[in-house]
């Protein structure tokens, strides 16, 4: 951390009690500045030569006041409180202190309070912070978010076109160096996540992290920041938030939000990049189930679903496990809206069935609930039908009582002509199947034989194998 230091004489204010404040000397003291509950016993030279707003109150309260008596003033509003003012003090007595990107934002706008500008006196405090400031601190990337950081901590009340001036600096100054070209990148920043890079190459995303630190309120103003500089890829912006939902959010990845999360969440959708693609389809139904479970605005939620819908070919199993079936089938109702005619059809009908193939697990799930979501799909094109194959089994395993047509009406979902060679062969020695279902596998089974010895092929039989994550192991239980 970067600091400047003022002054050259040894500490001289001390303190008296946890209220009083007074600068070891052997004059008298002529004012009182009481700052909230605290009070300052100080000289009047060292501080009217330097500020025009100290000159202006003693000014007025002479009038008020007997001759000689001691001045006392109020400046409870001075932004940064107690604090900042000591520095300003310290400052007016060329008593020793030290501004750092911690203490330099509240001690500006103290500066600019107390009027201690050049009017009064050459090289004064206001002077040398701007200097500091735009020689050091903007000037480095850390820095400037530990001094955007400490913003939040002057009360709003302070907030005036000067404070909101300053803060678009901070603001300018991360914004700018985020979009920076990164063969550029020459400071020390924070990257812990688990990506394969190329060691001596600047990751385009090496600001992300450090970020993270920033309170939402302020994170947002960041972001927007760097996304009106437009240097940034939306992408880019996509995995900061996410990276920012993971460290902010307990149990976020887990699917274990909290409900003083809510607003959080809220913040994190209203600022996502509207372009398709931005924003990966894992982290999009991670706030949708977060959303849901937080009772967040509908207007949050329709709009997540919307974007999950637009996305919904690029989504896993997994993603999508924690939602119910009437949750899943409006997203693929959404999806269906949005371009009837899409071709990642076969995409999304691939995640339904690995869907279906894993709430089958759960022996309570209905019939209805089944054929349902299986039905909205069942226009959709498939290269095979291994993965539907697998959802039917794992249903009438789990649902041994149903009867036989509604076992007729399940099986009927399936194309046998689209199975693979394995799974024929699982399927004409699966006893859950009717009969009927089997004879027709082995029906299908003898014409892609007869058409493999003879050298020709029926276009509709195909012997693509799975491609499934769970492959056929877990399935072997038939």
């Amino acid at each position: 951390m970067k600091f400047m230091k003022l002054g050259s004489k040894p500490d001289s204010v001390q303190s008296n009690g946890d209220n009083i404040r007074y600068v070891a000397t052997e004059l008298e003291t002529e004012l009182i500045v009481t700052i909230s509950n605290i009070k300052f016993y100080l000289h009047k030279f060292p501080l009217l030569s330097k500020s025009g707003s100290l000159q202006k109150l003693i000014a007025t309260s002479r009038n008020e006041e007997k001759k000689n008596q001691v001045n006392e003033i109020d400046i409870s509003e001075i932004p940064g409180g107690s604090v900042a003012f000591e520095v300003c003090v310290k400052f007016c007595y060329g008593i020793t202190v030290t501004l750092n990107a911690q203490n330099v934002f509240a001690a500006r706008c103290a500066a600019e309070f107390l009027e201690m500008n050049e009017t009064f006196e050459k090289s004064n405090l206001v002077y040398k912070i701007d200097v500091f400031l735009n020689s050091t601190i903007f000037r480095s990337w850390k820095d400037s978010i530990t001094v955007f950081q400490t913003t939040r901590d002057l009360s709003p009340n302070y907030s005036n076109e000067f404070t909101l001036k300053l803060v678009k600096r901070c603001l300018d100054s991360i914004a700018y160096t985020a979009s920076i070209d990164t063969s550029k990148v020459e400071w020390s920043y924070t990257y812990n996540r688990k990506k394969k890079l190329d060691e001596k190459a600047v990751p385009r995303d090496w600001w992300v992290e450090d970020l993270c630190e920033l309170h939402i309120d302020l994170y947002k103003q960041a972001i927007e920041a760097i996304k009106t500089r437009g240097k940034v890829p939306v992408e880019v912006i996509g995995e900061a938030l996410h990276a920012y939902a993971r460290r902010r959010i307990a149990g976020f990845s887990k699917g274990l939000v909290r409900v003083v999360d809510k607003s959080l969440t809220e913040s994190i959708v209203e600022i996502l990049p509207d372009k398709k693609g931005s924003v990966s389809s894992s982290f999009l139904s991670k706030l949708l189930r977060a959303s849901m479970f937080l009772g967040c605005e509908e207007t949050v939620k329709e709009r997540l679903n919307k974007r999950v819908s637009e996305q919904l070919e690029e989504t896993t199993v997994s993603d999508i496990l924690m939602f119910d079936i009437d949750m899943v089938q409006s997203l693929v109702k959404e999806f269906m809206d949005r371009d009837p005619k899409t071709h990642s059809k076969a995409s999304v009908a691939k995640l339904i069935d690995g869907y279906l193939a894993e709430k089958s697990r759960d022996p309570n799930l209905l019939l209805q609930s089944f054929l349902s979501l299986a039905e909205t799909v069942s226009s959709f094109p498939r290269q095979s039908h291994d993965g539907l194959y697998r959802a039917i089994d794992m249903f009438l395993k789990e649902h041994p009582g149903i009867g036989k047509s509604e076992k007729k009406r399940v099986c009927g979902l399936m194309d046998c002509r689209k199975l693979s060679a394995e799974a024929c062969e699982h399927a004409v020695q699966n006893e859950r199947l009717p009969m009927r279902v089997i004879v027709q596998v082995l029906f299908f089974e003898q014409i892609r034989a007869n058409g493999s010895s003879t050298g020709y092929s029926t276009p509709e039989l195909t012997t693509t194998t799975l491609n499934e994550d769970d492959e056929w192991d877990h399935v072997k239980e038939y």
